[in-house]
């Protein structure tokens, strides 16, 4: 006879192992793809404490093959610049046309802590090619060095430079996992600080409330491995941002800000993209709902067995979908 969950009185539920196979609902190449899986050790290794530098380095390393892929599949032309006084990378089409009125912004991911310019240049070329746009990729400052709201000060400084040359109802900003998050909280930061709400949000591998929360920390740390799930009660979790919000409140409207109805109120038009076996999905579930509690345009899409940013491997036809659906929500809402 099948084990059964087992349900204690304060909500705790005791599951019990089993085996998950490969989703019926998932494509060919995504099945083929958990061949790969097998081969990994587990859980993302713990950051904390090790050398920032060998950490950043290490992820450089592990993403190259990725990031050349994506280059050859995606021919763009990158300039590195600075807009007021932030880093950025611009991504335009090689050798074809864009859209001169518009701009879209992108916020990289990497736990606050890493990944530039390896996950910048995973995010930025499919969008910039498939969609014929202008992409500007900010290199936000991040911890171990700096804490919150060092990211949210520089991305806001490159939106408001970027605002003398485009509408606000032309610029989009959009981004993956800690960049994901970071595009959450934009959207409560612009209109905090006076400035004009972006035209769109895309927050994807993320929401806009704290991660490591909610269902799918501990479905997804069991079943997925991407990250570990929470430890048991009483135990101090693992800090994957490095102490970037260490200090502050977690629910401050300027790090969770779905948990306030009347700052989500103030949100644009907000693509989410999460899936099935993401720690992300709880944060853009919760995150969704919000939007639609306070009237706001939402549009959740839920990878059926996808993981943590699935998008990152566009060879899968369910990151074709999902950067299909980028760019029509981005087209439809930007003037």
């Amino acid at each position: 006879m099948t084990a059964r969950p087992v349900f204690e009185e304060d909500g705790t539920t005791h599951v019990p192992a089993f085996d998950l196979p490969a989703s019926a609902f998932s494509s060919p190449q995504a099945q083929a793809a958990q061949a790969y899986r097998a081969k990994m050790a587990g859980a993302a290794p713990v950051t904390a404490g090790r050398d920032i530098a060998e950490v950043r380095a290490g992820l450089e390393v592990m993403l190259a093959p990725q990031v050349a892929g994506v280059l050859a599949a995606f021919p763009v032309d990158v300039v590195d610049e600075t807009i007021a006084g932030v880093p950025v990378k611009i991504f335009t089409p090689k050798d074809k046309p864009f859209d001169q009125e518009r701009v879209l912004i992108n916020l990289h991911g990497g736990a606050f802590t890493m990944g530039w310019p390896s996950c910048a240049m995973l995010e930025s070329p499919p969008v910039a090619v498939l969609g014929g746009y202008k992409v500007v990729s900010v290199n936000y400052r991040m911890a171990p060095e700096h804490k919150h709201p060092a990211g949210a000060e520089d991305v806001a400084a490159v939106y408001a430079e970027l605002l003398k040359t485009y509408d606000a109802s032309r610029i989009v900003i959009y981004g993956g996992s800690a960049g994901g998050a970071l595009t959450g909280q934009m959207g409560a930061w612009l209109p905090a600080h006076g400035l004009p709400q972006a035209a769109a949000l895309g927050i994807f591998g993320a929401g806009a409330v704290r991660f490591n929360s909610g269902d799918s920390a501990y479905i997804a740390g069991y079943i997925d491995g991407s990250f570990a799930p929470p430890p048991p009660p009483g135990e101090k979790p693992v800090d994957i941002t490095n102490g970037y919000f260490s200090g502050h409140d977690m629910k401050d409207t300027s790090i969770s800000p779905a948990l306030h109805p009347e700052v989500m109120a103030k949100y644009p038009p907000t693509l989410i993209i999460t899936g099935t076996r993401a720690m992300d999905m709880s944060p853009a579930i919760v995150t969704n709902s919000a939007l639609l509690k306070a009237g706001v345009r939402s549009t959740l899409i839920v990878g059926e067995a996808m993981g943590h940013c699935y998008y990152y491997n566009f060879q899968l036809p369910e990151s074709q979908d999902a950067y299909q659906a980028m760019i029509g929500f981005f087209r439809e809402n930007l003037a």
